[in-house]
């Protein structure tokens, strides 16, 4: 039953991750905001998978989606910053 929400707060923490390592290569890294965000990122995403589950909708496949989408984005933009530096 909590493998959904497990799922989705590793998702939103990778991504949480993804992004700080992303703003600590362009020198925009602050450890409040990396900290906040964190926390935050994994509770809506909890928060959007119990939701779903509660009103019958599978919330957990978009918060997936979207989760895995910016993963994508934030390791092609470190990719790009480590190649062209």
């Amino acid at each position: 039953v909590y493998g959904q929400y497990l799922a989705v707060a590793c998702l939103a923490g990778l991504d949480s991750i993804c992004g700080g390592i992303r703003s600590g290569l362009e020198g925009k890294f602050h450890n409040d905001v990396f900290i906040t965000g964190f926390v935050f990122n994994i509770l809506i995403a909890f928060g959007l998978a119990w939701l779903g589950d509660q009103i019958f909708i599978d919330l957990f496949l978009a918060v997936a989606l979207v989760l895995g989408a910016r993963i994508f984005n934030n390791l092609s933009l470190i990719r790009r910053f480590l190649l062209t530096k």
